[in-house]
């Protein structure tokens, strides 16, 4: 259920020692062919953590032959050592393959601001070589986990090829990507550029809307690759397809694991002029604190969701907006709807549907609730 379910695929997990928990801290994938396509997604946030601006580099030459991942530190603000450390990180996993450092990814998580531990960090990379193992791809999971309470994998099989995956995240969880380490892999027989095309697709409507609590990493990863061993070229739809549904399933676990999250909350927007101010709509309501607080206290308190609709520029006539909370349509016509006490909101899913009536589009976005506990966490949280 993981990266090395494909095959052609080995990988490893080991702690290295970058955690001062003494837990798994540093992971390894490795693509064995006989194809080394690749295609990743990255960021989009400004600043860029220094495996983030290496591994971009990376892929522009479409081939990615291992990737080496280590939770415990991110790496991310630490000037022309950090990005020299990341360089010093490749050439080690390189020497130690016989593969070109130029085709290796690096991927890094934790804490922003200090440098990694590489009197660890490297002698860990060779650690995790000399463990590889076609079996390995849940000690892959368990090594990029920071404060993840549960490893998070998934697979979608197909007729004679397959997508397999591995996600980290819990925290800081906004689109563009939403704080993550992915890896996707698959031992269908296709270029770059396939699978370019297809991981965009997927992560669009996945990845990219998830949305926890509004902050967005410099670190976000995700990558896919193919090594074509099961010597299968399915059709591209059908290969995004199951793209997206191995996506789809890690972003759901993403949403499922956040940070003190009591309610996973499901927002519908329906009827909008277009998708992209249906997914605006929908953004500014899983961002709306007094929102998520009414929903961590059962409270369907559906006024909330219209004003933050009211703060977009999306097409819709106020007194036309509908919502409904768990099926029960509470405001019809932006007004007094069914009966709010009919809403039952003991459950770990709540479901927010919010009709625009302003077109036939739709987008659907992740949220959590917020609660003493994120609070808590993102107040002592040091990797």
């Amino acid at each position: 259920m993981s990266v090395t379910a494909p095959q052609g695929f080995t990988a490893a997990g080991i702690a290295a020692g970058i955690k001062s928990s003494g837990q798994p801290d540093l992971a390894l994938v490795v693509n064995q062919g006989p194809r080394l396509a690749a295609a990743g997604v990255f960021t989009s946030n400004r600043v860029k953590a220094a495996p983030v601006l290496w591994s971009e580099q990376v892929l522009k030459g479409g081939q990615v032959s291992a990737v080496v991942l280590n939770s415990g530190g991110a790496n991310a603000c630490t000037g022309p050592r950090g990005f020299q450390d990341t360089h010093a990180t490749a050439e080690r996993a390189a020497e130690a393959l016989g593969h070109n450092a130029g085709e290796i990814a690096v991927a890094s998580t934790g804490l922003i601001g200090e440098l990694l531990p590489m009197d660890k960090l490297l002698p860990g990379v060779d650690t995790a070589v000399a463990a590889l193992s076609e079996h390995g791809g849940e000690k892959a999971a368990l090594a990029i986990k920071t404060t993840d309470t549960v490893h998070k994998t998934a697979v979608a099989q197909r007729d004679g090829w397959s997508v397999g995956g591995m996600a980290k995240g819990a925290g800081m969880l906004a689109p563009g990507l939403a704080t993550m380490l992915v890896v996707l892999t698959t031992d269908a027989d296709l270029d770059s550029i396939a699978l370019d095309r297809a991981l965009r697709a997927a992560t669009r409507v996945t990845f990219d809307r998830v949305d926890s609590d509004g902050c967005m990493s410099t670190n976000d990863t995700v990558l896919l690759l193919a090594s074509g061993a099961s010597g299968t070229t399915p059709a591209e739809d059908e290969f995004t397809a199951a793209v997206r549904e191995v996506c789809a399933d890690l972003a759901r676990q993403l949403i499922g694991d956040a940070e003190g999250a009591s309610k996973d909350i499901r927002i519908e927007v329906v009827n909008a002029a277009s998708e992209d101010e249906a997914v605006t709509v929908g953004r500014v309501i899983a961002r709306n604190n007094l929102l998520k607080c009414a929903v961590h206290g059962e409270d369907p308190n559906w006024g909330r969701v219209l004003s933050a609709i009211g703060t977009t520029d999306a097409a819709f006539e106020p007194d036309r907006l509908n919502v409904a909370i768990n099926g029960v349509w509470v405001c019809k016509n932006g007004s007094v709807g069914e009966d709010r006490t009919l809403v039952d909101m003991r459950y770990r899913e709540v479901v927010i549907t919010a009709d625009l009536a302003a077109g036939d589009a739709s987008a659907e976005i992740w949220t959590n609730d917020l609660t003493a506990d994120y609070v808590h966490e993102n107040s002592a949280y040091s990797s």
